[in-house]
């Protein structure tokens, strides 16, 4: 058994002034049983925890961490910047420079303005597509988190679904009425929804990749058809990208699956590990957003420039590394085959999603396609596997309906103990 000692005080102690002992409702573990990890430093493809426990990292703080912790220019950056001040409040050549090489790997994107937070990314692209567009409702999908947005908190996905309460109190019925739900991979039903509602929709924003109701990939031409239903209605066509940019290619999803949106919302990699986020889109969209346009957003710390910093030298080096993609994908390929290789040694039927270096075991013989068939998944079962892999030191995102984010930190040692862990998991769960 782990020692958990000083993890389990912390918590403790937490729980006294935060509100259920933690700053974000999945960290909880309440999806999984026992009581959440107090993490201390995390160096490459390792997490170590306050009792001084060691974790192959598999959700690399949800995604940023594509190359691993700590990673050395990274570091570097921010040193150089952490002299001239923490913040200014005022524009800087970093903030410049950032929105420069975004707009050069990312086709789609004409113009961005940064802020601080995927949240404040997905609620600003759709104050703007509102805007632009003079139209109050939005299409979301289910399943599809974007944040804690009142008008993304209906049938939501990742931690409020994990939680038993997707439709958080707060949210008020007006807000929930400009918010329509279509399911995922499902183009008729958008179609219907959009029929139904002519003239009246603003934006349709999905992830291109599902990752908050686990991995789940578009099917072919989906995303080619709500690009063509868009054009067609005047909708604005919003790809959350805040955990796939830059992640699966240098220019997102849209690169790897050849579908522009006209706002793209990031976060995540783009800090490097520091918060921030960002929209942009094309050039006409862009330039309603004050101060060259009538609609209003503003942030103190948008823009940070030790968050800039970290994320020029993370931006930086994967525009510069020629196969970079093709190596981390690589390295996905090998977990997710040695997982299913694992799977049939020990007769089970299990299902795994995967696009490029996102991929989810999910704990059910359906495929899994949308929300629905996601809920197919054993999440008791789900909590006893993620139990027996901390056991066997690999620290998986406490949830069923998350996906795992490989970095490009792991090695061959660390491949071998994923492959050894889960089978020794596994079969655990089956003698029980």
């Amino acid at each position: 058994m782990l020692n958990q000692n000083r993890s389990n005080q912390l918590f403790e102690r937490a729980q006294n002034f935060i509100p259920g002992g933690v700053n974000s409702p999945v960290r909880a573990f309440r999806a999984v049983g026992g009581k959440p990890l107090f993490m201390q430093k995390a160096k490459g493809a390792y997490l170590y925890d306050e009792d001084g426990n060691r974790y192959i990292d598999m959700i690399n703080s949800w995604g940023p961490m594509i190359l691993g912790h700590a990673h050395e220019g990274v570091q570097q950056a921010i040193a150089r910047a952490l002299p001239d001040s923490l913040s200014f409040g005022a524009p800087t050549a970093r903030e410049v420079e950032m929105a420069e090489l975004i707009i050069s790997m990312v086709p789609s994107i004409e113009k961005v303005r940064m802020v601080n937070s995927g949240t404040e990314a997905t609620m600003s692209a759709i104050r703007l597509a509102r805007g632009f567009t003079g139209r109050d409702k939005i299409i979301k999908l289910e399943g599809c988190y974007h944040g804690h947005g009142d008008s993304f908190l209906i049938a939501a996905g990742s931690g409020a679904l994990t939680m038993g309460t997707p439709d958080s109190p707060g949210v008020t019925r007006g807000t929930a009425l400009d918010t329509l739900i279509a399911p995922y991979n499902n183009l008729q039903a958008i179609e219907q929804l959009v029929s139904e509602n002519k003239g009246a929709i603003a934006a349709l924003i999905l992830e291109p990749v599902a990752g908050n109701m686990g991995c789940i990939a578009p099917q072919p031409g989906y995303l080619q058809g709500l690009r063509s239903l868009c054009d067609r209605e005047g909708i604005v066509l919003i790809f959350d990208e805040v955990m796939t940019g830059f992640r699966l290619a240098k220019g997102g999803a849209q690169e790897r699956f050849g579908v522009q949106a006209d706002l793209t919302t990031l976060g995540k990699i783009i800090g490097g590990g520091m918060p921030v986020g960002a929209y942009g889109g094309r050039r006409d969209i862009m330039d309603f957003v004050s101060p060259s346009g009538p609609v209003y957003q503003a942030g103190t710390l948008s823009g940070n420039p030790i968050a800039m910093a970290a994320g020029m030298a993370m931006l930086s080096y994967l525009n510069e590394q020629t196969d970079f993609y093709q190596q981390l994908d690589a390295i996905a390929n090998r977990i997710v085959s040695d997982l299913k290789e694992v799977l049939q040694q020990l007769g089970l039927r299990y299902t795994i999603n995967q696009v490029g270096s996102m991929y989810s075991l999910f704990f059910t013989e359906q495929n899994v396609i949308d929300y629905d068939t996601a809920k197919t998944s054993d999440t008791e079962r789900f909590g006893r596997y993620f139990r027996h892999m901390l056991e066997q030191g690999v620290y998986l995102a406490p949830s069923q309906y998350e996906t795992l984010f490989v970095s490009a930190a792991l090695g061959e040692q660390e491949l071998q103990q994923l492959k050894t862990a889960s089978y020794e998991s596994l079969k655990a769960l089956n003698r029980a």
